[in-house]
This record gives structure tokens, C-alpha cells and sequence, in this order.
């Protein structure tokens, strides 16, 4: 009985040992992780002068009542703190987000070691809220950058920055990947891949480093979701993953813009009543609602209603993911391209064209043509929900401007344009063509059907 014991004693201290062992080396990795990065990171403080009207006496209007004509301009300077990452030591770059010196008149960057220097600006991407900083002097330090597709959930990782305030520059903290691919966290025109984590991100850690266990930069800290008004940390912070990074950093340091592959589509969730719909045995890929003239996608033959399922050799998990494959994809390069139409698999082949700025305006609004004071687009199965349409053909109208023609004569969101001039349309590709055909005139005649009775409306251009 007695050796038993002290055998169980034996074992219980060898366990208690190894675990401590553990924890001892888990605590060492954290902390040379820490080591390494701190002095890669740095402190980003803007200034901006903002103009303001003054007031007599603190007051809008005189003693009169009225406002004074003339108001003087006054000038106040605007402070604010953000994080940034040394990734070329050599040659002073530094990557920090875009928000953080956006409209920024005076940069300054501050080291680990207290030296402060006026950075200039390389180039920034508001798209991805991106941006390239640059400082000249000498010992610096730099992080390795690792690949963000390795990442898995669940994996620990580490954020770097200045929350707050710049007394607390090089705050640590740890957490785990908490998922990948996250997307719709701004807006739909901005490219998102976040990484989504629990480690603590607060204001003034935008910019800063998120890294895996090895020391390398996985990912530039960007925003934090609150569920409420206050602006601090509640476990869910997004980070722009790196390998999104290289290639934005790469164009702003050699072209000072990004160069971004066109294929001109407009497209949507497949969810599960789409699926339904179009009798579809998967929830992934994205589906083709609107194709922009003369693109890269009508070249290519692709049409409404074809569902993305694979472009190159990767797979389309959803319309953010798309977007992101096709801007990192080199322009003039031939893909193909796997759609389901008609419940068939078909291949098609694209030829991705660089995209343009006015490019980009008209992909921000791709799905909709703004003229003679409307918005129109093409009517979707949602929108024939929402507007409670039967099976009518044309185009709907989502916005009216206030003071135009069109709301003058009471044309309104949910109104169906049938016909221009003498012509039916079905889409708003043929709107557009109809409209360039009545260019001529001084003004159109359309045809406008609401609560299932047409009327015909004349706009002046």
C-alpha cells in the first residue's frame, strides 16, 4: 500500500512538473514574441487644421436677430494617435492604415526608443484602408512578413500598438484567431478579407501589428466591433490579413496607387432562397446580377443570372471573396472562369482588364444608372419583393433626387420604367441605349407603371 502511494506521488509531481513545463514555455514564447516585435512598431501622431466660423459673442446671430454677414474663419488644430509597423528597415517603410493619417496635414512617427520623425506618405489605398508611410534615419527595425492563409481559427496571436493614448505606445495583448474571411464590415465598395480576433484592439491600435507565434506580421490592425456606442474593446477586433497587404504595399510603393484587375460585374449573396430559386446544390459562389458594357465579364460572355463558382483555380466562396480574388489577379491575364447556368456547369474563359478610375465609378454603382434626376437598376427578385411587382419587364426606380425634374412630376422608388420614347426596355442596359439614342432631344418620354397602371411622364435633360 505504502509503495503504491508513493508511486501515485511520483506521478501526480511529474505531472504537475510537465504541466508547468508548459506553461513556462508557452509564457517564454509569448514574451520573445513581444521582445522581437516592440521595437517594429511605432507610435503615428497626425495633425490636421479644421476651420471653423466664429460667432459674435459665442452666438450664431447679432442682437438684432440676424446672422452676421462675413463670419470670420477660424482655424483649430486636431490631434490624433494611431499605430504603424516598420516593415523595410532599410529604406524607413512603414504600413499603418489609411484612416489614420487621411486629411492629415503633419505626420509625425515616434520610435520605441522615444526618437520622433516627420513621415511622408508613399501612397494610401482607401479601399483597403491601407497606406505607406516613409522616414529617413538609420537603426531601425523591421518585421518579417508571414502568410496569412496559414492562419486556422483557434490559433493564438499577438496585437501591437497605442491604445489610447501615447503614454501607453507598445501595449501587448494575446488572443486567438477568432475567424477568417469576414467581409461587410465597412461598406460594400471597400475590399475585405479581415481577420477577426479577440485580442484587445482599441482606438489608437488601427495600424498596428497583429502577429502569429513565430514573430511575423500576419495581419495590420484595423477596427473593432462594439455592439454598442462606446468605442472600446468587446473581444471582436478585425485585422487586414498581410498577404492582402504585400500586394497594396508593392503597387503604393512603385506606382503610388493600387493596380487593380477589372471584370465588370455586379454581384450578390447566393443565398438560400437564390439556391432555391435557380435549383442550386451549393450556398457558395456569387451570382451575376448586372454586367457593365464593354467589360471584361460581357467580352467573356458571362450574363445575368450565371452563378460564379470558380475563377482560376480558386474556389468562390461569396461576392467579397470574388471581388478580392479578381483585384489581386494581374490585369491582361486570361482566366477561366466556372459558372452554373441553367442549372448546368459551364466554363467560359476572361481576359481581366486594369481597372480605371472612371471604371471604378461606375463598378461603386454598377448596379445603377443615375440620370435625369433617378437611380434606376435592374429589377431583382428582391426588388419585385420589396416594390410588390408582378412579372412586368424594365427597369425600377431606387432614388429620386429632391429637386429635379423627375420628382417634380412625382415619379417615385419602386416605379417600373417600361418604355423610353417609342421603345420598350427590359434592362438597364437597353435604358441606356435607348437614352443615348434620344440624346438628341430636349427631353424624354417615358412610360411608367405603378400599382399595375402605366402613365407616360416627359423630362426635360
Amino acid at each position: 500500500m505504502k509503495k503504491t502511494i508513493i508511486i501515485f506521488s511520483i506521478i501526480f509531481m511529474c505531472t504537475v512538473s510537465a504541466q508547468n513545463s508548459v506553461v513556462k514555455q508557452f509564457s517564454d514564447a509569448l514574451a520573445d514574441v513581444a521582445e522581437k516585435a516592440n521595437p517594429a512598431v511605432v507610435t503615428i501622431m497626425t495633425e490636421t487644421v479644421m476651420e471653423m466660423k466664429s460667432f459674435h459673442g459665442g452666438f450664431p446671430f447679432d442682437q438684432f436677430g440676424f446672422s452676421p454677414k462675413n463670419k470670420p474663419q477660424r482655424k483649430y488644430r486636431g490631434r490624433a494617435l494611431g499605430s504603424g509597423v516598420i516593415v523595410n528597415k532599410e529604406k524607413g517603410y512603414i504600413l499603418t492604415n489609411n484612416h489614420v493619417i487621411d486629411k492629415a496635414e503633419e505626420i509625425n512617427v515616434k520610435l520605441m526608443d522615444k526618437r520622433i520623425f516627420s513621415a511622408t506618405v508613399i501612397g494610401k489605398d482607401p479601399k483597403t484602408d491601407l497606406a505607406v508611410l516613409q522616414i529617413e534615419t538609420d537603426d531601425l527595425t523591421s518585421l518579417n512578413l508571414g502568410d496569412s492563409d496559414e492562419l486556422r481559427v483557434g490559433e493564438w496571436v499577438m496585437a501591437v500598438g497605442s491604445p489610447f493614448s501615447e503614454n501607453l505606445s507598445h501595449t501587448v495583448t494575446t488572443g486567438i484567431v477568432s475567424a477568417l474571411g469576414r467581409s461587410n464590415v465597412f461598406s460594400g465598395d471597400h475590399y475585405e478579407n479581415f481577420i477577426q480576433t479577440d485580442a484587445a484592439i482599441n482606438p489608437g491600435n488601427s495600424g498596428g501589428a497583429l502577429l502569429n507565434m513565430s514573430g511575423e506580421l500576419v495581419g495590420i490592425n484595423t477596427a473593432i466591433a462594439t455592439g454598442g456606442y462606446e468605442k472600446a474593446n468587446r473581444g471582436v477586433g478585425f485585422a487586414i490579413p498581410v498577404n492582402m497587404v504585400k500586394k497594396v504595399m508593392n503597387d503604393l510603393i512603385e506606382h503610388g496607387y493600387v493596380v487593380r484587375a477589372w471584370l465588370g460585374v455586379y454581384i450578390q449573396e447566393v443565398n438560400d432562397d437564390v439556391a432555391k430559386a435557380l435549383d442550386l446544390d451549393t450556398r457558395d459562389g456569387a451570382l451575376v446580377s448586372s454586367i457593365v458594357e464593354d467589360s471584361p465579364a460581357e467580352k467573356a460572355g458571362l450574363e445575368e443570372g450565371d452563378v460564379i463558382i470558380q475563377f482560376g483555380e480558386r474556389t468562390v466562396m461569396n461576392p467579397a471573396n470574388l471581388k478580392n480574388i479578381v483585384s489581386s489577379t494581374p490585369s491582361s491575364t486570361r482566366r477561366e472562369v466556372t459558372i452554373i447556368r441553367d442549372g448546368k456547369t459551364k466554363t467560359l474563359y476572361v481576359t481581366l482588364e486594369e481597372l480605371k478610375e472612371n471604371e471604378a465609378q461606375s463598378l461603386a454603382a454598377q448596379t445603377q444608372t443615375e440620370v435625369l434626376g433617378l437611380t434606376v437598376k435592374n429589377i431583382t427578385p428582391e426588388d419585385r419583393e420589396r416594390y410588390e411587382l408582378d412579372d412586368v419587364d424594365g427597369v425600377v426606380v431606387t432614388n429620386v433626387e429632391p429637386e429635379s425634374k423627375a420628382a417634380r412630376e412625382g415619379l417615385r422608388p419602386g416605379d417600373v420604367i417600361t418604355r423610353v420614347g417609342t421603345r420598350r426596355i427590359s434592362s438597364k442596359k437597353e435604358f441606356s441605349k435607348e437614352l443615348k439614342r434620344e440624346k438628341n432631344t430636349d427631353s424624354v418620354l417615358l412610360l411608367v407603371k405603378r400599382e399595375n397602371i402605366s402613365r407616360f411622364y416627359t423630362l426635360e435633360r
